[in-house]
């Protein structure tokens, strides 16, 4: 919450009733500063008092949701500005930039797949932004359709025209599209089609004074901003600005923000993005759909927005490594992304058969969940007992990383299982079962 226990437990009733689950009011209190308490714990509450801390309590940057369904794509809630301070909350969405002068079903169809497997997980672009560069409004309607027809993706409607824009939300409107176009010379038109629609809704300004002037005067809630800056030292510099204002409760620019890799030159507009990503921009829009422009951008994303307390991890189950049989090893390891795919790839590299038995560690390493006591002799027999590995393979043989072969005689005496302590790095594991292993 924004405020201290202090702050809040002024507003609180101070009848110690403990009601909530706390001993004392001032204990909810400090529970409610940390996060780890809810207003709603407390039946007592005035409904003043509630309405002055959820209003002080909300995030710096409102949330803004844009589409419907599974791909609806939701932005702001953030309230920190370096992400070690705690997390950032929602990943910057990629919008990919679709012409209506374009063959535009083609070319949605190649946004579609912009699909990415990295460490297990399936990560891919999140809009499909139709521009209006014809400047008609049949022929931006009619590439909106198109659009909307082959792509399950939301769509971020560009054009500066209300005219146009009308028309095109006769068609996606109830699709819970961005509108992207309003500024100082169609903001009360623009305002007016949002209201109509429920959408959400960006304004551009000339320069940071002016947006905050015409965010005022919308009078509307639901904003994405636009500092109206392309070059990127200028972008760069407004996207700082206007997070560290929204931090500071400056509420024209508790918004999300949209900014522009439009650099004609590709590798350009890819360092560009990368810089937006990396300074809290809600949206980047690019011109290129071509993948090697956008993995690394779908990367970039990914190892930013990671909750720095919480590590990537796999899914703890049986894993198949090519096409094992009865007679083929079984490696034990721990559920953090790296070091599974560490020793899948050097597994595939050796080209062996086998599984793999990644244990729940909470997503950290073999050693570092062998000091925390999540990497043990208990956990792996529970594993071992439960994922049906018995019935795969006709041996009873583990093997467990060098660095814990402190657990061997443990997890041998519980599990019933033979248990060879292999290689400390995974890099050694095909020269391992080259000398070492028998079925």
């Amino acid at each position: 919450m924004g405020l201290t226990g202090l702050e809040i437990f002024k507003q609180l009733p101070k009848t110690n009733c403990k009601d909530c689950g706390q001993p004392t009011c001032l204990a909810f209190a400090m529970q409610l500063a940390s996060g780890k308490a809810s207003l709603d714990q407390c039946p007592h509450i005035s409904d003043a008092a509630r309405e002055a801390l959820d209003s002080a309590s909300a995030p710096p940057v409102a949330l803004v949701k844009i589409g419907k369904g599974e791909k609806e794509l939701q932005l702001g809630n953030e309230t920190v500005l370096f992400r070690h301070d705690k997390r950032f909350e929602h990943p910057t969405g990629i919008a990919i930039a679709v012409n209506d002068t374009d063959a535009v079903s083609d070319k949605v169809q190649q946004i579609n797949k912009l699909v990415f497997d990295r460490v297990g997980q399936v990560h891919n672009v999140n809009l499909v932004a139709v521009v209006n560069s014809s400047g008609d409004a049949g022929k931006f309607a009619d590439a909106v359709k198109t659009a909307q027809d082959n792509t399950d993706f939301p769509l971020v409607l560009v054009s500066e025209d209300p005219a146009a824009m009308e028309k095109a939300l006769e068609i996606a409107g109830a699709n819970n599209p961005l509108i992207c176009g309003a500024n100082a010379s169609n903001l009360e038109a623009m305002v007016e089609l949002a209201k109509k629609y429920d959408a959400p809704l960006v304004i551009k300004g000339a320069n940071l004074e002016e947006l905050a002037s015409l965010v005022e005067k919308s009078g509307y809630k639901k904003l994405i901003l636009d500092s109206g800056a392309r070059e990127v030292n200028k972008v760069l510099a407004d996207q700082t600005q206007i997070r560290r204002q929204a931090l500071k409760r400056f509420r024209p620019f508790g918004y999300p923000t949209i900014t522009f890799a439009d650099n004609p030159d590709p590798i350009q507009a890819v360092v560009d993005a990368g810089v937006y990503i990396a300074k809290y921009a809600g949206i980047v829009v690019m011109y290129t759909d071509n993948p090697a422009d956008i993995l690394p951008l779908i990367t970039l994303r990914l190892n930013i927005y990671t909750d720095p307390q919480k590590p990537i991890a796999v899914e703890s189950k049986l894993y198949e490594v090519g096409n094992p049989g009865p007679d083929s090893p079984v490696f034990v390891t721990t559920n953090f992304s790296l070091t599974y795919f560490c020793v899948q790839g050097d597994v595939e590299a050796g080209r062996i058969d086998a599984y793999i038995l990644p244990v729940d560690t909470d997503g950290i390493s073999v050693l570092t969940g062998w000091a925390a006591g999540k990497f043990t002799p208990e956990k792996i027999t529970e594993m071992v007992n439960n994922c049906g590995i018995a019935d795969k393979v006709s041996h009873r043989k583990l093997i467990i990383p060098g660095g814990v072969a402190v657990l061997s005689g443990k997890l041998q005496e519980l599990s019933g299982w033979e248990v060879l302590v292999g290689p400390r790095e995974s890099a050694g594991i095909p020269s391992f079962i080259k000398q070492r292993w028998s079925a």
